[in-house]
């Protein structure tokens, strides 16, 4: 496994990789088509698409199992064990990428979108493919690190700046879709929306968290299970 898992790392960062650049370009042929001056104006559509918690993770997990896989064929070659440096990101981004699957099925699977606005491939790519690829790579993949508990604080802070982003920025942007004068990237965080409001909007927020600290925890209690099974060989 350790000579061709960095092959099914670099597969997984390439395939990832297309997937985002499909749904880009859909996103911005789109919006070129656009007859509203709101939904024609490529630089809010590219932000916005840049702005979704899902494209983003899927961007950094394609970045680090590039990194992982080269490390794999150069420095790795010689050692046991990847750096702390590049375990605690892939811990980062198999947290992101297992959330996004469990939130992407369980809230969003059923929510039908505009037709012609979302490539089909790329979108179970982005929700299914690498989030199980992710997880399979924190259960099995060689070389794995153990990590501690303070690594779950790096694993929360970028979830903690999205949000606070995405609810700050909301209401400076006009929908490209609507025309509305505020845009969230999902529906569970628009408090026009959410039963509630800002409430219910608060209490998605809180049980999305506990998710993302919760499948955080999962990912280095396994690391360290892994470690000592090693250590009892």
């Amino acid at each position: 496994m350790t000579t061709w898992w960095p092959w099914a790392r670099l597969t997984a960062s390439l395939l990832g990789f297309a997937a985002i650049i499909a749904q880009l370009t859909r996103t911005l042929t789109n919006a070129a088509q656009s007859t509203t001056e709101w939904g024609s104006h490529l630089p809010t559509v590219a932000v916005n698409f840049f702005s979704f918690f899902t494209v983003l993770s899927n961007l950094a997990a394609a970045i680090m199992l590039l990194v992982a896989a080269v490390w794999a064929w150069t420095s790795g070659r010689e050692v046991t064990r990847e750096p702390r440096w590049l375990a605690v990101m892939l811990a980062c981004v198999a947290t992101y990428m297992i959330t996004t699957g469990i939130v992407y099925n369980v809230l969003l699977r059923g929510i039908e979108l505009p037709q012609g606005s979302t490539v089909p491939w790329s979108n179970e790519v982005l929700h299914v493919v690498i989030p199980l690829f992710l997880l399979v790579d924190v259960l099995l993949a060689p070389k794995r690190r153990m990590l501690s508990w303070p690594a779950l604080g790096v694993i929360a802070a970028f979830p903690i700046a999205w949000a606070i982003y995405t609810l700050m920025r909301a209401n400076l942007v006009t929908s490209p879709g609507s025309g509305a004068p505020y845009w969230y990237p999902y529906p569970f965080l628009d408090p026009h929306l959410t039963p509630g409001g800002y409430l219910g909007v608060a209490g998605y927020i809180v049980g999305i968290a506990v998710a993302i600290i919760a499948v955080g925890a999962g990912v280095i209690w396994w690391s360290r299970r892994r470690a000592e099974a090693r250590a009892s060989r």
